[in-house]
């Protein structure tokens, strides 16, 4: 049974390897482990939703896709939400090319009638690509010292977009940002 589906934004290999090197020295402290085990991909959570149409998403995150270009990012801190969940997460430089590719993301589903929780609006949207989730509360500082250790900021860049069924993670389809729409 779904929990829920996601559009994700992923980051070239480089950068994904930055990330997956994070979930892999907290997996092997025993940490967390939960990312992995979800079969998740290093991400940003651009919006989610317990019940959506995929279909009706599909040509909404292709058309989308195909007026970007790649995105630069620079996870430059690391943080925690204040949730039951538990989660740790490098949070990129919130760049105003970040901002406004949200923002259009955004305007592109509301316009086709798509309903957006209040974490997932412009104004209150936390952009995070999480690390750890479910960390005992005991450990959380332990957790903290270890991304201390991470020689940030890393960088890289967004490019591709794509749509998650949850959890486990099973990507339904995904687009690379291409910009290949004329102005």
């Amino acid at each position: 049974m779904s929990q829920g589906y996601a559009i994700e934004l992923y980051f070239d290999p480089a950068l994904e390897n930055q990330v997956l090197k994070a979930w892999n020295v907290l997996a092997r402290r025993q940490i967390s482990t939960q990312l992995i085990e979800i079969e998740s991909r290093p991400h940003i959570t651009l919006f989610s939703s317990p019940l959506i149409e995929p279909a009706k998403l599909e040509n909404i995150v292709k058309s989308f896709a195909g007026k970007q270009e790649p995105l630069p990012l620079s996870f430059s801190s690391i943080g925690s939400l204040p949730n039951d969940k538990n989660v740790l997460f490098l949070a990129p430089t919130p760049t105003l090319s970040l901002l406004q590719f949200h923002a259009q993301l955004f305007d592109a589903l509301k316009k086709e009638g798509i309903e957006i929780g209040e974490e997932y609006r412009p104004d209150s949207w936390i952009p995070h690509c999480p690390v750890a989730q479910e960390v005992p509360k005991i450990r959380m500082g332990e957790a903290f010292s270890v991304l201390r250790d991470l020689k940030l900021p890393v960088t890289g860049y967004a490019m591709d977009i794509g749509l998650v069924e949850f959890s486990p993670v099973r990507e339904l389809f995904s687009f690379v940002l291409s910009n290949t729409v004329e102005a």
